[in-house]
């Protein structure tokens, strides 16, 4: 049985229960998920051939202690950086180092800033370079894998929806949808309920109700949805070696349907992609 508490009343850990945020809170967490929304405009201007992904992450950090924030990843579970860059066959949580970005790469640059108490945890697929057009197709795909899923969320249907709305449209596009990670509630805490998976059925999962907030966050893969980690305990990569990408909003129910809380004041949300009117 799914269970759903008032957030202000609600213990500082994850419990499983689904917790309900006031209009308070949707404004401290639109100022955080902004500030991360900007740090992820910036980075459109230095991904470049030949950057350092160790440079990204001094450029995440440095941009976050600019303005107060804190990086989420920074020493959370062991993690030793401020950010995560997820290079081609990288699913997601790759480990920014000395290794420099090649023309051609697609990278994922994920960013989450602590502000004020409030967690902003966004991520952009950002091609280097002149990328092949099967890179840029994944990248479309997934983009339109994320806004379909989030075009599902509404008071009174349920979490499936979602993973519903993409699959249906990756699969159909011979893409395939990774299965191992999701999104995530969120606020207070980084990581809290519920989960948000990526594909499934409209009938399938906790109801959505006013005052939740969670992640959005499908993996696409151009082969098999299939991941390994590597022995790093972090490095998610896929088993066949082909290309995936991720885009990730943080979103807000709303009484009639969501607010993303994480879009791009500059029209950014796809760099490196024509901007859609929306």
């Amino acid at each position: 049985m799914v269970n759903y508490i008032e957030a202000s009343s609600a213990p500082p850990k994850n419990t499983g229960a689904i917790r309900l945020y006031d209009t308070q809170a949707f404004e401290g967490m639109r100022k955080a998920c902004q500030l991360t929304a900007r740090c992820l405009d910036a980075l459109a201007d230095i991904v470049k051939p030949g950057l350092l992904t160790d440079e990204i992450d001094r450029f995440v950090f440095d941009f976050g202690m600019d303005h107060g924030a804190y990086p989420a990843t920074l020493n959370y579970r062991g993690y030793t950086k401020s950010t995560c860059t997820s290079i081609n066959h990288v699913v997601c949580h790759g480990i920014p180092n000395d290794k420099p970005l090649r023309e051609g790469d697609i990278v994922n640059i994920d960013v989450t800033f602590v502000l004020d108490g409030w967690h902003g945890d966004s991520s952009r697929m950002y091609p280097v370079g002149t990328v092949k057009r099967a890179a840029e197709r994944l990248l479309e795909v997934t983009y339109e894998s994320l806004m379909r899923g989030i075009a599902a969320v509404r008071p009174g249907t349920r979490t499936g929806a979602i993973g519903e709305a993409i699959q249906t449209y990756a699969e159909a596009e011979r893409c395939s949808v990774v299965r191992d990670f999701c999104g995530h509630g969120v606020g207070r805490l980084f990581h809290d309920s519920p989960n948000i998976l990526h594909y499934g059925r409209a009938n399938e999962g906790p109801e959505l109700r006013e005052g939740m907030i969670f992640t959005i966050e499908p993996m696409i893969n151009l082969g098999r949805p299939h991941v390994k980690v590597l022995a790093d305990g972090w490095t998610a990569v896929t088993r066949d070696r082909s290309l995936s990408a991720q885009y990730e909003h943080t979103v807000g129910v709303t009484a009639d349907g969501c607010e993303i809380f994480t879009l791009s004041p500059a029209g950014l949300d796809r760099p490196g992609l024509p901007s859609l009117a929306r």
